[in-house]
């Protein structure tokens, strides 16, 4: 016992001896917090930077996220809308929590970096209802050093087995005064518009992944991983900087339906320092994926590709028959030539087949060409010349169809030597077709739960007929290309199409941009390289030459398109020197630097190779950036840049570019300038002794 002084208190020096003991108790058991009604439990990263902590408040589950001490998530609740069961959220208990942790470097057949490091700390929590039902969803949480994943496991229980949720209620209260960058969620056009950039008290609903830069500097970004079987959300701005989960709709009166036992998606924070930081985050989303499903995938080979396209968007062909037509016999044997000349892998053939363009897709055949194209001779042609076709499978939505006829198109594909195919889904939001059992047409929406379960089945089927699949109109890539790497690619944002014909075009922005929101989820198809600078009817395209080459180092993907026409590329041979010898498949990436929206300088590795290449990509403002070399090994390099001349710019000429060679080593620095709307390319390749 401790003695009181004259006043009834204890002495200053018992007060202190307490305040240690205390802060000594909380020491040795961080994981457990008093809290007004109840138990917290808090789990931290691996360096213990960042802590997750799960408490109860007025009865609600509510989590929050800190870094250094310092919030990052203020907190926040969790819930759900239960059809025919009301809402679970309230009156909840927390059970004890079960603890593990995670360390491993794990190799990717393909990707940015070769191999990928997973350290993480796991804390599963059950969450019971009092009362007559007590239904039990458990929050399982993953703390990395740069992010956080938590999701819900429904466990087997009578009283919760057929699970229909009208909503999900989890919550993000974004703590400190913050800018955004997103693109509107639930809206016609799916992902296709340009970011908005406003103050966080200002989104609406948004898309995912959703970029935050705080006041103080602190990047965040809020995404989701592992999207199998359940609706995607938007995030939709609630009042301040307070957010909320909106599943995307179903045909049916629920958003989701499952049976018990099952798992949620991921919900996902991001955070860093920095831009580059950030990017660097986004193997959180790769990590909280299920390792690869298919078995042998060395079938799968990133590659660069061309095609009948471009010409489509410029209105010089059509994708359906007549005197346009694009995809004829005589065409395809073109491209395939041009592709064996200058090393492409694959051509790509849109509008081949019979079917286009039908309402809501309803007559498209799957494995039945045009007349003036003859599938049986452009497949041996290209075998000839050591080219592949690259297939193209358009639904204009009706996704029901596709699935009727996905072992025969499949199997058509595999029959004429195809290993790759773009898929598309060419329809408004919500106009996503399918039929039930007994022939009713129902319409869902491109990020419903109905689309993410056709993307996996679609995934496994090509996997049966050794094909990857490049979905465009896709829904949003949540890492699934771990657990099924033939999902090479998606589109899932604004393409290059929308120079040709967009109103507006692409802003010089719109790249910077994508590299620290969209980029966070994963590959996109970008389709660069228009060498001409021209859409439609001769507009001009907002960017350098020396841009359109940054692109293919800048803007990940293994399946990577020379866009443009073969004519244009003829004009422009420095150009097509780069995109004949730049690599698609990555050993290591580093982002140099960059700030969201303005511009960035990406590094990789070619993947078993010792050279680099770096793309320097900016938006309207000209600046100069100094590269430090010394992320390479030590000796000395060739570099070969391709630059803005002085006279570039979307102000000035856009084609000036200078193609010149240094040598330089890991102690150099390289100080080059981008001017409007330009950027630069070049490539770092080891120097052998005696060469020189």
């Amino acid at each position: 016992m401790f003695a009181v002084n004259s006043t009834g208190r204890l002495p200053y020096r018992y007060v202190t001896v307490l305040a240690v003991a205390l802060a000594m108790l909380m020491l040795a058991r961080p994981a457990m917090l008093r809290a007004a009604d109840g138990p917290s439990y808090r789990e931290c990263s691996p360096n213990g930077r960042l802590c997750f902590v799960l408490s109860i408040h007025e009865q609600v589950p509510v989590y929050s996220v800190t870094r250094d001490g310092k919030p990052v998530i203020d907190p926040s609740s969790l819930g759900f809308m239960l059809r025919g069961a009301g809402k679970w959220q309230h009156g909840m208990t927390l059970g004890e929590p079960a603890r593990s942790n995670h360390s491993e470097r794990w190799e990717q057949p393909w990707g940015e970096s070769r191999f990928v490091v997973d350290r993480h700390n796991e804390m599963r929590v059950p969450i019971t209802e009092q009362g007559k039902t007590r239904r039990t969803i458990d929050l399982v949480v993953r703390v990395f050093d740069n992010g956080v994943g938590f999701r819900f496991v429904f466990p087997r229980q009578s009283q919760l087995s057929d699970v229909r949720i009208d909503e999900e209620l989890t919550e993000f209260n974004l703590a400190g005064k913050a800018d955004a960058w997103w693109i509107p969620g639930g809206e016609a056009n799916r992902y296709e518009y340009l970011y908005n950039h406003t103050p966080a008290d200002e989104v609406g609903t948004a898309h995912t992944p959703i970029t935050f830069r705080r006041d103080d500097g602190l990047h965040i970004a809020i995404h989701e991983a592992a999207l199998s079987d359940y609706s995607a959300f938007w995030l939709q701005r609630i009042d301040g900087q307070r957010f909320r989960t909106r599943l995307a709709p179903s045909s049916q009166p629920w958003k989701v339906r499952r049976t018990a036992p099952f798992n949620t998606p991921w919900r996902t924070i991001l955070i860093a320092d920095d831009a580059p930081g950030l990017y660097a985050a986004a193997d959180v989303i790769l990590n909280l994926n299920e390792p690869n499903r298919l078995g042998d995938v060395s079938w799968v080979k990133p590659h660069k590709y061309v095609g009948i396209w471009w010409a489509m968007h410029l209105d010089k062909w059509s994708w359906n028959a007549g005197p346009k037509h694009g995809a004829t016999t005589e065409h395809a044997m073109r491209y395939i030539d041009f592709a064996a000349a200058h090393g492409f892998k694959s051509v790509l053939v849109e509008g081949w087949n019979e079917g286009w363009w039908s309402e809501s897709g309803r007559n498209f055949k799957f494995a039945t060409a045009y007349p003036d194209f003859d599938m049986d001779r452009v497949s041996a042609y290209a075998r000839s010349k050591g080219v592949e076709i690259m297939g193209h499978h358009e639904t204009a939505g009706n996704a029901g169809l596709y699935e009727r006829n996905l072992d025969q198109a499949l199997a058509y594909y595999e029959q004429h030597g195809v290993h790759a195919v773009k898929t598309g889904y060419v329809a408004d939001g919500g106009g996503v077709l399918r039929e039930d059992p007994d022939g009713t047409e129902q319409w869902e929406w491109h990020d419903g739960q109905y689309m993410a379960r056709h993307h996996e089945d679609v995934a496994i089927a090509a996997a049966r007929h050794h094909i990857a699949i490049n979905a465009h109109e896709p829904i949003k890539d949540t890492g699934m290309r771990r657990t099924y790497p033939n999902l090479v690619s998606r589109e899932g944002a604004r393409g290059t199409e929308y120079n040709a014909w967009g109103d507006p075009p692409n802003p010089p922005s719109h790249e910077p941009t994508l590299l620290f929101t969209r980029m966070l989820s994963g590959p996109f198809d970008l389709t660069p390289g228009i060498v001409s600078l021209e859409g439609r009817d001769g507009r001009p395209i907002p960017n350098t030459l020396a841009r359109q080459l940054a692109d293919y180092v800048a803007i990940y993907s293994p399946v990577q398109m020379a866009a443009d026409l073969p004519e244009n590329y003829a004009r422009h041979p420095d150009a097509l020197a780069f995109i004949e010898r730049v690599p698609v498949d990555w050993e290591q990436t580093k982002v140099l630097q960059g700030a969201i929206g303005e511009y960035a300088v990406v590094a990789r590795q070619r993947r078993g190779g010792g050279d680099w290449w770096i793309g320097g990509i900016t938006d309207n403002a000209a600046r100069t950036v100094s590269l430090d070399l010394s992320f390479l090994a030590p000796g000395r390099y060739r570099a070969e840049i391709w630059r803005d001349g002085p006279d570039g710019g979307i102000d000035g000429d856009r084609f000036a570019m200078i193609r010149e060679t240094r040598t330089v080593s890991s102690e150099d620095v390289l100080d080059l300038t981008m001017k409007s709307g330009g950027g630069f390319a070049l490539s770092l390749t080891p120097i052998r002794r005696g060469k020189k």
